[in-house]
């Protein structure tokens, strides 16, 4: 059973090191919050303070960390009022970031499909990190709506089942020697035009079956983006684990108002999204 990972949970007032913009109303913030980067898991995330006036906190993905230097890196949206808000922060300023928070990815598989969606990209992306030093051999699918908040580039990696013309890639993760492909339905050069589900069919029909057997999708990103994804895991019978996106309030487990279903040895549960996940056997939630 999960354990709720409360009792690791920093409170910092961390330094706005950066901060830059992206089209699409999107984000990069890093911050320096060096308690917090030593404990950093890919999968958890942060609660930050939007503006001095504001009490609610907003809960965003932690995308890199580095405990050596003291920083994390958070991409997020501007979507509502707190988002704005934050967005509206400069370099320098002071946010207080309470993290980290949340049961992290279990990396088990040799050969990991890292599947993220918009503002779910930033797990997928803190994975691949925590992997360069590994034996592993990750492959990561990441699908926009809006533009990427990177300028894609031609793949050095050739990667076999691929659809002719599917070379664009996240820059950073080929500068880690990790293959990436991107998927889009707004007709964006070299990604693959269609869903993230369909860019990962065609590469596991291109791996052979020992290789196929080694397998494990992970993924983060909107509901009906991740029920598929747990569809195409079903379908090749690969084990599945799904970081949830879900509305809270304290963040921490007290006021249970982002509990959702997941079904269990015993019978179907409600757990929080909060401690209990975010991430969460994908098949127990779908």
């Amino acid at each position: 059973m999960k354990q709720s990972h409360r009792g690791s949970i920093l409170l910092e007032d961390a330094d706005i090191v950066s901060h830059e913009t992206f089209d699409g109303d999107q984000f990069v913030m890093r911050v320096y919050a060096p308690g917090c980067a030593k404990r950093a898991r890919p999968g958890q995330f942060a609660h930050i303070t939007v503006d001095p006036q504001r009490l609610m906190r907003r809960p965003i993905s932690i995308m890199r960390a580095s405990a050596d230097e003291g920083w994390l890196d958070f991409l997020y949206k501007a979507v509502g009022e707190g988002t704005e808000l934050l967005a509206r922060r400069h370099v320098g300023e002071r946010v207080s970031v309470l993290a980290p928070i949340g049961v992290p990815f279990e990396i088990k598989q040799k050969r990991p499909l890292l599947i993220g969606g918009g503002v779910g990209m930033p797990p997928m992306i803190f994975i691949a990190d925590s992997l360069r030093a590994t034996d592993s051999e990750p492959f990561v699918i990441l699908g926009s709506e809006v533009p990427f908040p990177f300028t894609a580039r031609p793949s050095q990696f050739m990667v076999d089942g691929l659809p002719d013309g599917v070379i664009a890639a996240m820059p950073l993760l080929e500068d880690w020697n990790i293959p990436s492909r991107l998927a889009s339905l707004q007709g964006y050069s070299g990604c693959h035009q269609g869903y993230v589900t369909d860019l990962a069919r065609h590469w596991l029909d291109g791996l052979d079956a020992a290789a196929r057997a080694e397998v494990g999708i992970y993924a983060c990103g909107p509901h009906p983006m991740l029920e598929a994804v747990v569809g195409v895991a079903r379908d090749y019978g690969l084990p599945v684990q799904v970081s949830l996106e879900e509305y809270m309030a304290c963040a921490v487990g007290g006021c249970a108002g982002c509990v959702v279903e997941v079904h269990t040895e015993q019978g179907p549960a409600m757990q929080r999204v909060c401690v209990d996940g975010p991430v969460f056997d994908g098949y127990t939630v779908f």
